[in-house]
């Protein structure tokens, strides 16, 4: 290919071409640590959008949700209402977002939760801390403290979730758990807990001591971190 050819063709491949092999290159050289926020959500959409520079589109969407986990965790109905974003990019989004939540989960499922609080903490925050409404789940543990499962329980408005006690440890003792952990989110961001959640859990206490069932904590997460009412000592 003669100079001319050359230069022909280097006008017409679009910029955003190279910058994509560049950002693929560092990611195989570096992982993921080095990226900031919008970049990593670059390498995502390059999935949904092949023949458009997607730098704006992921700076928008860290602009509007603040960081990439909040971007790949906002519901959908309001990661459509940004200008570039269609059924192609949310459904990309989506998956990130479950196969992270996946990963905590199995992480969660293979050890013994209580020495690995951390990676509960990790799998609560993940799977919840940024919805927009308030959902409420429990963790059920064996005697080893293993888990069996866990399940969504209930879910409600913006700032409120109805919680039955009595259901929460009907549904303990059919699954044979000897212990369970609460979690629920609070869509303002702000984890701290409130009255009605330190009466509802000591509701569940009462209940569920006579009978064998141990709570281990009550873990509220948002945007801005978590709370556990035990380590408050509000249980």
């Amino acid at each position: 290919m003669n100079d001319a050819a050359k230069d022909v063709k280097g006008a017409n491949t679009p910029h955003y071409h190279g910058h994509r092999d560049r950002l693929r290159g560092k990611l195989r050289d570096n992982g993921g640590t080095a990226f900031a926020d919008y970049e990593l959500l670059e390498l995502v959409l390059f999935r949904a959008v092949q023949r458009a520079d997607t730098k704006p589109l992921a700076k928008r969407l860290i602009g509007k949700f603040g960081s990439f986990a909040e971007a790949i965790s906002a519901p959908p109905t309001r990661l459509l209402e940004i200008d570039g974003v269609g059924e192609a990019i949310v459904t990309e989004l989506k998956i990130v977002a479950a196969a992270a939540e996946r990963m905590t989960r199995n992480i969660v499922q293979e050890k013994q939760v209580l020495s690995s609080w951390k990676n509960v903490l990790d799998y609560c925050r993940i799977s919840m801390a940024f919805a927009d409404r308030e959902h409420f789940r429990i963790l059920f543990l064996d005697k080893n403290n293993a888990l069996i499962t866990d399940e969504l329980q209930q879910s409600g408005t913006v700032d409120h979730t109805p919680v039955y006690p009595r259901e929460v440890i009907k549904r303990a003792l059919e699954l044979s758990a000897s212990a369970i952990i609460l979690v629920h989110n609070h869509p303002s961001g702000d984890p701290t807990p409130s009255g009605a959640d330190v009466d509802m859990t000591k509701k569940i206490i009462e209940i569920a001591a006579p009978l064998g069932v141990r709570v281990h904590d009550h873990i509220i997460v948002g945007r801005d971190g978590h709370a556990s009412l035990r380590g408050l000592k509000l249980l």
